[in-house]
């Protein structure tokens, strides 16, 4: 197994306009290229389904029962544990996912072998794949996404700091919650400590056993019942043991007759087997009703006790618990109780004890605030040296004078801080941005950039971040939208680069960017009447000069698309 995960096939059947495609992908930079309408989008489509996206029974191809898509991923042996958990098997360090949508709407998933449903699909596939399409720029520009992309970079200095954070986070809370309730309870304390050592007390009375309810009831049941009890037990006794016409004698003949007859025919000899051990059986059977019919005995005292001890169970229940099983309802109640001597030294100790938790609270806020700004200085740390890389990148994605800029918004630690200013992932909110040249201004992300600029921006933010990233596969739907000439070349380099690092896929419709793969697939459809049917080859190199030259110049026989086609092919070695 590797140490990064990666999408080694794709089948498709049924999807969309697509009969049955399967691709074999490598490792490195894999590229899907083809006319407008021959079927790429629904490949991608194919693999949303098997990231767990909502079913939708128009994607079924017209006239079919249903669509079928299946991938093989290579793992990490430490992914392997949680699929095995949820009852799949893992071999050779392979997860086969498969996912089934019917004409009717009826989805269904499995995960080798396990059937498991749509948002366990997304959990599985979460750290394995990650598609970036338009909707992908659109999420970038929000500060949740820019914080999450910021502390994906900055790795394990940043997660150290964080869960200490959160811990301390959440206790602070839970004490501020449990102050309130002390405030708040505070008018009606005496009522409530009252009710508190009136259920502690009587619970010490009582003192109820697990499940003593069911066992109590059982047993009341055969002491009301030992006369039908005694003579059911009686005359099954009598029918078994009778020595004229009682099954043990009638069994003992049959017994007799066969064993004189042992040894001459196989088929009687495994017939007299089966009658001895059903006399033994029998037999053992009257033994344990003779006993039984001993132990059966009458007495009012015990059943007596047990009916007052049940009505007891009953009243206590009804009072301090609710409509529930009687068992169940003592168990929880069981919960308050081991509770109750807590609760009641906190409210016996009334404004002692909420000064007492104010200077707790007190305490653990400096610890928070403490851990706050260690957050906060790791962030600022690694935005910094995020904002260089990938400024860096972006030069040589033909943005040369733009400057990219990952800033770290926290409050003024020094000053009076507000409730709100603490979440779950700290103080601090990012602000990614762009400086379109020297003297120019700061403009947001999705401002000052274009829709191009914002892919190169993307593109640019996943090499940096790729290292670091867990992420074994990248898919880039036409990742390279509104760029051209010299900048979609840096792109396919870009790309080319990232997958040095993780499996990339990618969706283009640039021949400049297609001349980097490692693996070329083209998508083409053929129409047959009514029927149109879309598949996916593989194309060896000569192929691979003929789909760029179309993608060039609309021709693939145009000997000077050719030749540029093969021109951009041989940077790919360089």
């Amino acid at each position: 197994m590797s140490d990064r995960s990666y999408l080694e096939e794709i089948s498709i059947r049924n999807l969309g306009i697509i009969d049955t495609s399967s691709l074999e992908l490598s490792k490195g930079l894999n590229v899907l290229t083809g006319e407008t309408g021959a079927g790429k989008t629904m490949i991608l489509t194919a693999l949303s389904l098997l990231l767990g996206a909502k079913s939708d029974s128009s994607l079924v191809r017209h006239g079919s029962e249903r669509l079928l898509t299946s991938a093989t991923f290579s793992i990490p042996a430490s992914l392997s544990a949680h699929i095995e958990d949820l009852g799949g098997l893992v071999e050779d360090g392979s997860l086969i996912l498969t996912r089934s949508v019917s004409s009717d709407g009826k989805s269904k998933a499995t995960a080798s072998g396990a059937t498991v449903n749509a948002s366990t699909l997304g959990e599985i596939t979460e750290p394995l794949i990650a598609i970036h399409g338009q909707s992908a720029n659109t999420q970038i520009v929000k500060s949740v996404r820019q914080r999450e992309l910021l502390d994906l970079f900055a790795g394990s200095d940043l997660q150290a700091a964080l869960s200490d954070y959160v811990e301390t986070f959440n206790m602070y809370n839970e004490m501020k919650a449990k102050l309130k309730a002390l405030v708040t309870n505070a008018s009606a304390r005496d009522s409530q400590i009252a009710d508190l050592e009136l259920l502690a007390k009587q619970w010490s009375t009582l003192k109820p056993t697990r499940n003593e309810f069911a066992a109590v009831d059982d047993e009341i049941r055969k002491l009301a019942s030992v006369e039908d009890l005694r003579i059911a037990a009686a005359g099954a006794s009598s029918a078994i043991g009778e020595e004229e016409g009682g099954v043990l004698t009638v069994l003992g003949q049959a017994r007799k007759f066969l064993e004189a007859a042992k040894g001459k025919d196989q088929a009687l000899d495994e017939i007299a087997t089966n009658v001895a051990e059903s006399f033994f059986l029998v037999d053992d059977a009257h033994a344990a009703l003779v006993s039984y019919l001993a132990s059966l005995e009458a007495d009012p005292s015990r059943l007596d006790f047990l009916q007052e001890r049940k009505a007891a169970l009953i009243t206590f229940v009804k009072k301090w618990g609710g409509a529930g099983n009687v068992d169940d309802e003592m168990a929880e109640i069981a919960i308050r109780v081991k509770s109750a001597k807590e609760m009641i030294a906190d409210l016996h100790g009334g404004q002692d004890r909420i000064a007492e938790l104010e200077s707790e609270i007190k305490s653990i806020k400096g610890k928070l605030l403490a851990g706050a700004k260690k957050v906060s200085s790791a962030r600022v740390n690694a935005a910094g040296k995020l904002s260089d890389l990938v400024s860096a990148e972006i030069a040589g994605l033909s943005m040369p004078h733009t400057r990219f800029y990952s800033d770290v918004i926290s409050p003024d630690y020094e000053g009076a801080l507000k409730e709100s200013d603490f979440t779950i992932t700290g103080c601090d909110e990012i602000l990614m941005s762009i400086q379109a040249h020297k003297d120019g201004p700061k403009v947001a992300l999705g401002k000052g950039a274009s829709g191009g600029e914002m892919s190169r921006i993307m593109l640019a933010l996943e090499v940096v971040i790729a290292a670091s990233a867990p992420v074994g596969t990248y898919i880039f739907d036409e990742v390279d939208a509104g760029v051209g000439g010299k900048a979609a070349i840096e792109v396919g380099r870009r790309l080319h680069a990232l997958s040095q690092h993780a499996q990339v896929i990618v969706v283009t419709h640039l021949p400049q960017v297609a001349a980097w793969a490692d693996r070329h697939f083209v998508v083409a459809k053929d129409s047959d009447g009514q029927i149109v049917q879309s598949g996916v080859s593989q194309l060896d190199e000569k192929a691979r000069v003929s789909e760029i030259a179309r993608m060039l110049a609309g021709l693939d026989e145009s000997i000077s698309a050719q030749e540029h086609a093969a021109e951009l092919l041989a940077m790919r070695g360089k």
